[in-house]
């Protein structure tokens, strides 16, 4: 006792010691940290100044003293707790024990299960929600860059903002082609000169003069019918609206050196009257064409350069009005009847031309212009990183109700749906989902291109797939679509879960069940507001459009009729009933996209896509061979690349078959495995800014699968067969995920 005794008073009268705090530090940890009197500040060391020993004493007492009378309280609060919960025996003596009482849980939002989620997502994306919102985003004008254009952007980012998904706004300043009103734009033909108001923006612009040859709807094979018939060199060709989107008419007609195209809508194809206008672009691209392949964030910033796919001659829409007094004055040999060149203008004979000259004169001009994309989000709960995206242009020509204000309307619509989802009824999606409305779609997708050029180095590690909702109504009784392989097992399972509008059963009952692929799938066109995604960025992606059956386009499009009217009589007025059922499936696409521990992309899709390239490159490589038009090489290592590939694809089944679904560092590796396969899909050796569309086989360019099995050029044959076998073989290197398990012998 004496000795403890003697130790306690050795400390206390200690003439060392400092006192330490936890301070947080900038990585987040708390680290000790010794706090220094002003006597030691002073002399740069730390001060010892013994305590007297007097007052070390007294403290001993006062501490003695304090620590009984803690003791005696705490006695006589523990003995009067004890009265209170024993009826016996009185007192404090010990009790015997028995199991406690199970602790009530604090009160936990259930987890919905899928069924519940559906019918969350179905009672909150509804008709009647849909009619108010078209009614509210039906404008009469919303072109790119304009008032009404700004003014509906800054409503989506309110509505936004009162949902509190953290919205955000990316500006562009780029490059818009519009007529010039001082000096129209004009055909000159004979004693007639027509004005049109309708145009092709991006068109080159000049004045020439060619004779007048009619070539139906300018495909390679309409022109190689014409040329046997009529020199096409310098010429003018008048071509009808429809089956090639306006940038590749234009495209093969320069291809056949033509001086410019003008385009019209044949009643066969269009009913329309004969006065109406159309309106679109020429680029053969998307984005802004003057900061190709990077971003038009701001143009001082960059040399000023152009898209290789801006054309180099003239283009021009004109009515069907015009083209009738053209026909019937242009002369020439008639068009064969089993040609297919004839269309149902009254009274034309559909002559070929190429007796008379005709002059064009375009006079478009560039207006910089600023334009914003607006975003919102719901995050994620697991990943928040990783997201899928709906987006929708808001912009048109005209009142683009079909082309944007019912996209635009699911968009919000799901947007509050989701939103709910989550704040309402406990829905905790792993990943997250943004909402993103475009500006300048109608000058081709430059919005969403400039975005994914702003984020190109990062954003394919992020966003898994991309929904598009543009264009989603366009009439009743069926559905087209093009998607990504990945998403054909996803489009399928949903179609099996959404009700068909108007009652006829699911969609997938309504399409003919297990054949659905073969009536449904569309190749993807580069107009597709969805092809930038895929064949640029590398990202899964998918559109959709309910349409009048045996019909692939709107009659309406790139005119000023597209208005709630028009779309209503296509409907036969159930447009907004079957917007919310084309909210649902995009919705649904999302939702299991989100909910699942995996994500809902199935490699195993792209294997007949790649076997069906491959086999057209081999079977052409053969060819060559035995002809001896090609020598020294082979078909046969791309054969072996595409085997890689397939097996890389087992392995990432097979991975699927076998993860642990409750371990999240495991889902989360497969998913990034799974996240690279459309990604890698896009060749290395090419240049973004020359070739954009860099997807080995939904791509566009002299790298794609499908160009390399038509090329007749032997020496570029050679060298792009064998970047394409080490761009096939390295991604599947890639989706192989260890570098140990690589599969090399090609």
């Amino acid at each position: 006792m004496d000795r403890l005794r003697s130790a306690f008073n050795s400390v206390m009268r200690s003439e060392r010691y400092s006192r330490f705090t936890l301070q947080p530090a900038e990585d987040g940890e708390r680290r000790g940290e010794v706090n220094l009197d002003a006597a030691a500040e002073e002399h740069g060391s730390p001060s010892f100044r013994p305590a007297p020993v007097q007052q070390n004493r007294r403290l001993l007492i006062c501490l003695v003293l304090s620590a009984t009378l803690l003791l005696l309280l705490g006695l006589i609060v523990g003995c009067a707790t004890s009265r209170k919960h024993q009826a016996k025996p009185p007192g404090c003596e010990p009790k015997t024990t028995s199991a406690p009482p199970e602790a009530q849980p604090a009160e936990v939002q259930p987890q919905l299960d899928w069924k519940d989620l559906t019918k969350a997502l179905a009672d909150q994306v509804t008709k009647d929600t849909l009619e108010v919102t078209l009614r509210n985003l039906d404008l009469n004008s919303r072109s790119a860059g304009s008032p009404e254009d700004l003014i509906l952007g800054n409503r989506i980012f309110d509505t936004f903002t009162e949902l509190k998904m953290n919205p955000w706004t990316d500006i562009h300043y780029i490059e818009l082609q519009r007529p010039d009103s001082k000096r129209p734009n004009q055909i000159e033909f004979g004693s007639e000169v027509f004005k049109p108001s309708g145009f092709l923006a991006y068109s080159a612009t000049g004045r020439v003069q060619g004779r007048l040859v009619y070539a139906n709807y300018g495909r390679q094979t309409d022109l190689d019918l014409v040329e046997k018939i009529v020199k096409l060199e310098g010429c003018v060709l008048l071509i009808r609206a429809g089956n090639l989107s306006f940038a590749e008419q234009v495209e093969n007609g320069a291809r056949r050196g033509a001086s410019a195209v003008l385009i019209y809508p044949d009643v066969e194809d269009f009913r329309l009257n004969e006065d109406i206008e159309l309106y679109g672009h020429v680029h053969l691209g998307s984005g802004d064409p003057y900061t190709p392949g990077f971003p038009s964030f701001n143009h001082t910033q960059f040399a000023p350069t152009q898209s290789s796919g801006l054309p180099k001659i003239l283009a021009q829409t004109i009515t069907a009005k015009t083209a009738k007094s053209l026909f019937q004055q242009m002369g020439g040999p008639e068009a064969e009847a089993s040609s297919g060149f004839k269309g149902k203008l009254p009274s034309v004979t559909y002559s070929l031309g190429g007796a008379k000259n005709i002059t064009v004169e375009v006079n478009n001009q560039l207006v910089s212009t600023e334009i914003h994309n607006i975003f919102g989000v719901v995050k994620g709960f697991s990943d928040p990183d990783r997201f899928v995206v709906l987006g929708a242009q808001r912009d048109a020509w005209g009142p683009g109700y079909a082309k944007a204000t019912v996209g635009t309307s699911v968009l919000l619509e799901l947007a509050k749906a989701f939103h709910a989802m989550v704040e309402k009824q406990g829905f905790r999606p792993r990943r997250s989902i943004v909402f993103a409305s475009w500006s300048a779609g109608e000058y081709g997708s430059i919005g969403a291109t400039e975005w994914l050029e702003g984020y190109m180095s990062s954003i394919d590690k992020k966003v898994f797939t991309y929904i598009s909702l543009d264009r989603m109504v366009m009439g009743r009784g069926s559905l087209i679509a093009s998607a990504s392989p990945l998403l054909l097992s996803l489009m399928e399972s949903t179609m099996k879960e959404v009700e068909a509008p108007l009652g006829s059963g699911t969609l997938y009952e309504m399409m003919g069940g297990a054949g659905w692929e073969e009536k449904v799938m569309r190749p993807m066109a580069m107009d597709d507001p969805a092809y930038p995604f895929m064949a640029f960025s590398g990202i899964p992606s998918v559109s959709f459009h309910f349409i009048t059956r045996n019909a692939e386009y709107s009659t309406y499009y790139g005119t000023l009729l597209d208005n709630s009217d028009h779309l209503n009589y296509q409907t036969n007025q159930h447009t907004a009933e079957i917007a919310a059922t084309a909210a649902r499936f995009a919705g649904l696409m999302a939702l299991r996209l989100v909910h699942d521990h995996l994500l809902s992309l199935d490699v195993s899709r792209y294997g007949r896509v790649l076997t069906r390239d491959v086999s057209r490159v081999y079977k052409r490589v053969q060819a060559l061979l035995q002809s001896g038009e090609l020598k020294d090489v082979g078909p046969y290592w791309l054969s072996r690349a595409r085997g890689s590939f397939q097996r890389a694809a087992e392995s990432i089944s097979s991975a699927v078959q076998n993860t642990d679904l409750t371990d999240p560092e495991a889902c989360r590796i497969l998913n990034d495995r799974i996240m690279k396969v459309e990604h890698c899909l896009l060749s290395p050796y090419v240049s973004p800014v020359e070739t954009p569309f860099r997807h080995l086989v939904f791509g566009r360019g002299s790298h794609t699968l499908g160009s390399i099995a038509a090329s007749a050029d032997m020496e570029g044959l050679r060298t792009q067969l064998a970047l394409a076998t080490w761009n096939l073989q390295s991604c599947s290197n890639t989706m192989m995920g260890n570098i140990w398990e690589l599969d090399n012998e090609i």
